[in-house]
């Protein structure tokens, strides 16, 4: 992973948020929200982004005192912006190093950010470490990028564009991190003693093919990439790409199998 794959600024926070907020991660942010019905301690979120796992635990906890915390100070700004409740404490905070003292949390929740950890043995000892006894780790990650119709089109769109040079984030990345024996040795080693990791199917939806290229090529790091492969010709490597994926997935709304590990660790 380099830098480049943690940079979400400028304009991605809200394109994130408007465009594959409802496709990527609101299906997922429900079904995490779930688990936590009713809970009622002390809960912090890492890797919170535009807040789509917040929003969703604070309709399905409301009597849970919740901390989201963020590394980019831009995404926590505009999730802030998109949820105003007391109950919640908004924080830009680096899940490697916790600003936190040792047991303050009941449960620590995060989505689709761990695989954005260049550390991920800190980031689950920090986990660990602000847990208090009998507490609960609770993540997703994406699923090999193969079980993911969308994302795996997306990338083989933009592929296809460049083929010297393909853009390697998606798999590099966001689907990059899914071995379930890897995830629980890391665990292990940052002190949990019982792991359990559930495969989730969930549809994915999209508005449109434009919007979900539009959506992953500007709102996400690989815009970087693409800028770099074409620079001035963002425009045209969108148009492209949705021009491709609605060839194949239709010109209209459009759906695709999404999957994604949620791991429980206690």
């Amino acid at each position: 992973m380099t830098d480049a794959d943690r940079a979400f600024t400028g304009a991605i926070p809200e394109i994130y948020d408007r465009r594959l907020g409802p496709t990527l991660f609101e299906p997922y942010a429900l079904d995490l929200a779930r688990r936590f019905a009713g809970f009622s301690g002390a809960l912090l979120e890492t890797a919170a982004g535009t807040g789509r796992v917040t929003r969703a635990l604070a309709a399905a906890a409301p009597q849970a005192a919740i901390t989201a915390t963020d590394l980019n100070a831009p995404m926590i700004e505009r999730a802030a912006q998109l949820l105003a409740d007391p109950r919640i404490r908004w924080q830009a905070a680096d899940a490697q190093a916790l600003p936190f003292t040792d047991r303050s949390f009941d449960a620590v929740v995060c989505q689709f950010g761990v695989m954005f950890f260049p550390d991920k043995a800190a980031g689950f000892a920090e986990a660990r470490r602000v847990l208090r006894p009998g507490g609960r780790f609770v993540f997703n990650v994406w699923d090999r990028l193969e079980a993911n119709d969308l994302s795996l089109a997306l990338h083989e769109a933009a592929a296809a564009l460049f083929p010297a040079d393909p853009p390697g984030f998606l798999a590099r990345t966001p689907f990059g991190w899914n071995d379930p024996d890897t995830i629980r040795a890391a665990l292990a080693q940052a002190g949990f003693s019982r792991t359990v990791i559930e495969t989730v199917a969930l549809e994915t939806p999209a508005a449109s093919a434009a919007d979900f290229a539009a959506g992953m090529c500007t709102g996400s790091p690989l815009r970087a990439e693409l800028e770099a492969r074409a620079p001035g010709g963002l425009q045209g490597v969108v148009d492209q790409v949705a021009g491709a994926l609605a060839r194949r997935f239709g010109s209209g709304p459009i759906a695709g199998r999404g999957q994604a590990l949620v791991v429980t660790a206690a």
